[in-house]
């Protein structure tokens, strides 16, 4: 008789299944550890000092630690202080050593979606050359809190291995050192153009970055004014699920269905929740935690087809603006044309976004063909480029019928602001093509190319009047002394001053707006 032999069930934490998935998060390789570490610990930094409207100074430093393999891969050391608001001490362990512990699980724009990006950064060092990490950080500038710490992957919690305290002698924010298996030679230009590309969508924040090999990069800031920071809001009825419902009936401590609606639900008054409960077929006085499993459903339902309900509040988004946005794409690009465009408030499944985007042409930086530069809540996407929305619409639109070539250099830059980015992966890389999404992209980009388009038509037409004032300009002394001749004058006439009045239609061509320049008397 054959015995059989049940199934062993058992649970591990959220810190060993990003430990044992860690290519989820990002983590593929050494090349791309290398870069998504950095890319977190950065991120971190800046959403810290954007909290309290403080311009950030940010220092990044990657060096070689001689413990490991003497060539790529080997253990690097990568540091990131911040001047941020900081992290309190009784958060400070549980802040870098849990997964899903942090500031980000509220309905709210920000960089970071998962709260795990640091300690990721942690597992991933302890991982690979088990060597502990060391976080430090001040909330008032006069003492510092420093923990050197590793994480129980088992229990998803941190392990503190050594607590060290002192005077922060002024400075505030945060410090985070973690030694990791990387491969920086094939990182570095991925590493140089996150920056590059953060300093852009960021241009109110001064980076330092020291390489391996003790140079040193600043991005100085251009602007001093920071964005107003994003604010915590309620979700917008059109979007909520069943679970959702549950949580939040669960949670209520009040009166009826109406009152649950207006106090629960952005945009939603007591006349809104009345005529949407008349339509629902629910009395507006029935206490929510009454509700069955099947009204729960019938109710999100409801919610969900309902086409009376205000689109979502976008005044809680924090967008960078034309200005900061154009002064951002001038730092970097320089280039000789730039135009720039921030849509109108949308709304995807309750969720409301802003589309920021410009165009840039010629200059020293630009390299021939189409360069693409995307940002969702400003991080910089930097792999997966092919699958992004972006290039679908670009890849449909003929360029041509803008004056556009395929060597002309043009860089095309896409700024997403959403209280959630509908990313396609967890590793935030690449943006999905939802419809709405996808319009309001199509529509900025066609506003651009047609500015870019009219600024071509005047260049290419201040190219020909500059041709022919210059060879007006050269056949000038002929005439005038054969017209002399025909006048019996000895003397020719004053012609000089007409010269420059011709050479200066053709000057200032590579110029925005040189065309009204030049008809200037």
């Amino acid at each position: 008789m054959r015995r059989s032999v049940g199934a062993s069930f058992s649970e591990i934490s959220p810190s060993e299944f990003f430990y044992r998935n860690r290519d989820l998060a990002g983590f593929t390789n050494p090349t791309r550890a290398l870069y998504f570490s950095l890319k977190e610990l950065v991120e971190n930094s800046l959403d810290s000092c954007e909290a309290s409207q403080t311009p950030p100074e940010i220092l990044v430093s990657i060096e070689v630690d001689e413990d490991g393999p003497s060539e790529d891969p080997r253990f690097y050391r990568i540091m990131v202080q911040d001047n941020g608001t900081g992290i309190p001490a009784g958060d400070l362990a549980d802040a870098f050593g849990r997964v899903f512990y942090g500031s980000k699980f509220k309905l709210r724009q920000s960089r970071g979606i998962f709260g795990m990006g640091a300690t990721m950064t942690l597992l991933y060092a302890q991982a690979t050359t088990g060597k502990p990490a060391f976080v430090a950080s001040s909330t008032t500038g006069r003492r510092y809190h420093g923990l050197l710490m590793k994480v129980d992957i088992e229990r998803n919690r941190p392990v503190i291995l050594r607590r060290l305290e002192g005077r922060a002698r002024g400075w505030r924010g945060t410090l985070v050192s973690a030694t990791i298996l990387g491969d920086y030679q094939k990182a570095e230009s991925k590493v140089i153009s996150y920056l590059e590309q953060t300093a852009m969508a960021a241009p109110y924040a001064s980076i330092t970055f020291r390489d391996p090999r003790g140079r040193q990069v600043v991005l100085e800031r251009v602007v001093d004014s920071v964005p107003r920071p994003p604010r915590e809001t309620l979700p917008h009825p059109s979007g909520v699920d069943v679970e959702t419902l549950r949580k939040m009936v669960k949670a209520w401590r009040g009166g009826g269905l109406a009152d649950f609606m207006v106090r629960n639900f952005q945009r939603v008054g007591p006349k809104t929740a009345e005529a949407f409960l008349a339509y629902a077929k629910f009395d507006p006085r029935t206490d929510p935690r009454t509700l069955t499993e099947a009204d729960l459903s019938r109710l999100a339902s409801a919610l969900r087809s309902y086409g009376g309900f205000l689109p979502p509040d976008a005044s809680y988004l924090s967008t960078l603006g034309p200005e900061l946005l154009e002064a951002g794409v001038r730092r970097l690009l320089q280039p000789e044309f730039c135009a720039v465009e921030s849509r109108r408030p949308q709304a995807y499944e309750g969720h409301p976004f802003v589309v920021e985007a410009a165009v840039a042409y010629g200059g020293p930086r630009l390299k021939p063909g189409l360069t693409v530069f995307r940002f969702a809540n400003r991080i910089p996407l930097l792999y997966d480029e092919s699958s992004d929305v972006t290039w679908k619409v670009l890849n449909s639109m003929d360029l041509r019928s803008y004056r556009v070539g395929p060597e002309d250099p043009v860089g095309v830059v896409v700024h997403l602001v959403s209280t959630k980015i509908p990313y396609k992966t967890i590793g935030k890389e690449y943006i999905a093509d939802r419809p709405e999404v996808e319009r309001e992209i199509r529509l900025a980009l066609r506003s651009l190319f047609r500015a870019l388009r009219n600024y071509l038509s005047r260049k290419e037409h201040m190219v020909g009047v500059a041709r022919r004032a210059n060879i007006y300009s050269k056949y000038m002394p002929l005439i005038a002394r054969f017209s002399a001749e025909l006048a019996g004058r000895a003397r020719l006439p004053r012609y000089e001053a007409l010269i420059p009045r011709a050479e200066l239609a053709g000057e200032g061509g590579g110029e925005d707006g040189a065309g009204e320049r030049a008809q200037d008397p």
